[in-house]
């Protein structure tokens, strides 16, 4: 996989200049991720990022072993220090969206109708393996955007289902040669067709960024219906903020309608705008780490320089963001990565507990691989407050899910141990937290309604009966996918394990 490339990349040089600067030299998109990757070139860790990794290990062996000497409500430290740690991240996200309530133009907004800058160039990658009950409904919304994009390529990593057939015959396409783009699309001039052997997403969407032409590229899952202005939202953004190399889009889960489907929606629901409300926090800070790949864009000429997405991580879309950052600070570039609140898309989420445990494993597992490789920048004063707050605070979300499971193991234990009073000590501090999660479901709502103009699916009422019902039941879940996550990791894996789709599954009358 061959690509032109030119480093470091300017990004605001214009698309002609930086075509004619990278002709200079030709490289593969893999030896350009081999330069860039710590993975490939691990880096020493500071001396503080590895205090702060093994600080979060050993005051959870010190607040556990407390449980069995002292009395009262410090005997549950564990869970006190967990309760302590998720509270000052609340804080500091209330305080960093409080912008949000003025009636002011959000990050990423559209330019003015008026304005006269010219939107920039966006192709769409739809990396797809064995998706053909999903791509009609995924194609169909990409066809009928505003101000659409100038490329569709279905990046088919190696499909045996009917997913051939229904490009063919439904689409208008020809099947192209392995490896080469194929003509338009007699029905769709816009649309293009990618075969590659199955290899991964990730190989699948490097393959299709080699190839396409446009200025920017959205990843977008074969799962995710998006809204009809979400490119040109996108595309928006780019034009508005020369440094932006990526963008991450709203996403609002859709999963199955059965009982556990509907019982699982409502909890992701809730989970995923406070997730995003706490990314446009992170954004403030300039330390936004986090796009999902289900939808997201990118300067191409940003990603070739880094190397495209790393096959070997478990979560490529995350993993990408450092090393993005890390190519700006290296080269004194100033690259900055947003979310974009007027950018919405719908994606299928796990509707059952063995699918949402199988996401949660990988992402969890994606996560360490991440962490891990890029040991150097934890703590390390180069990358600013990315170095000196973000990722400390990832150093810790390492062990979050393990200080919360031993919480709750070490309240069974009291309660089935006949310890009433400090299980009654215990449950006036998470009475307590309960509030505070409460006050703050409600602001996020609040404040998700105003950024994004989406009410549908955000009643406050539901946000209330959520905050209650989570500590004992979504979040445990939760931290058990993550505990999966940590097994996972440490066994090497690299599967992703399979997913059923479920929610946005297009019904037989439209295939």
């Amino acid at each position: 996989m061959t690509t032109e490339v030119e480093c470091p990349v300017e990004t605001t040089r214009s698309a002609a200049a930086a075509n004619n600067c990278a002709k200079r030299r030709k490289i593969s998109l893999e030896e350009t991720l081999a330069l860039a990757s710590p993975r490939i070139l691990p880096r020493p860790a500071t001396f503080l990022g590895v205090l702060i990794h093994c600080s979060v290990v050993v005051l959870w062996l010190v607040l556990f072993a407390r449980a069995f000497f002292l009395h009262g409500v410090v005997a549950w430290s564990t869970g006190i220090a967990y309760v302590v740690y998720d509270t000052l991240l609340l804080a500091f996200v209330t305080l960093k969206t409080l912008p949000l309530v003025r009636p002011v133009k959000a990050p990423g907004d559209p330019l003015d109708p008026h304005d006269a800058r010219e939107l920039p160039g966006m192709g769409v990658i739809v990396a797809s393996h064995n998706e053909a009950a999903v791509l009609p409904v995924t194609l169909a919304a990409l066809l009928k955007q505003t101000h659409g994009p100038a490329q569709i390529v279905i990046a088919d990593d190696g499909s045996t289902d009917g997913t051939h057939e229904l490009l063919t015959r439904r689409f208008g396409l020809t099947a192209p040669v392995e490896g080469e783009l194929s003509a338009p699309s007699s029905l769709y001039p816009n649309l293009y067709w990618l075969r590659v052997p199955h290899g991964g997403k990730a190989r699948a969407l490097n393959a299709a960024i080699v190839l396409m032409t446009t200025e920017t590229v959205m990843t977008v899952d074969a799962d995710t219906l998006l809204a009809d202005d979400a490119t040109y939202a996108m595309r928006a953004a780019f034009a508005a903020s020369p440094k932006l190399v990526a963008a991450a889009g709203i996403l609002v889960p859709v999963c199955s309608k059965t009982v556990s489907g509907r019982l699982f929606q409502w909890f992701q629901t809730y989970e995923y705008m406070r997730n995003f409300i706490a990314r446009f926090a992170w954004m403030r800070a300039d330390s936004l780490l986090l796009v999902s790949g289900a939808f997201a864009s990118f300067r191409r000429d940003a990603l070739i320089a880094v190397g495209g997405f790393d096959p070997q991580c478990l979560v490529e879309d995350y993993e990408l963001i450092h090393r993005l950052r890390r190519h700006s600070v290296d080269h004194g570039l100033g690259w900055d990565v947003r979310v974009v609140g007027n950018a919405h898309a719908r994606t299928d989420a796990p509707g059952t507990l063995g699918s949402f445990l199988r996401q949660r494993r990988r992402w969890f597992a994606g996560f360490l691989q991440t962490q891990y490789w890029n040991r150097d920048m934890t703590g390390n004063p180069r990358y600013g407050v990315l170095g000196m707050l973000m990722l400390p605070v990832k150093a810790i979300d390492t062990m979050q899910p393990i200080y919360g499971l031993t919480a709750f193991a070490l309240l069974l234990g009291f309660v089935f141990g006949g310890h009433g009073a400090i299980v009654l000590s215990i449950f006036s501090v998470i009475g307590l937290k309960t509030a505070i999660d409460l006050a703050f479901y409600l602001w996020c709502v609040h404040v998700y309604r105003r950024w994004t103009g989406d009410r549908a699916g955000s009643s406050l009422g539901m946000a209330m009966a959520a905050a209650v019902a989570e500590p004992f039941t979504f979040q445990l879940i939760r931290h058990a996918g993550a505990t999966l996550g940590w097994l996972h990791f440490l066994r090497g894996g690299r599967s992703w394990g399979k997913q059923r789709r479920s929610g946005l599954v297009a019904s037989p009358d439209e295939n």
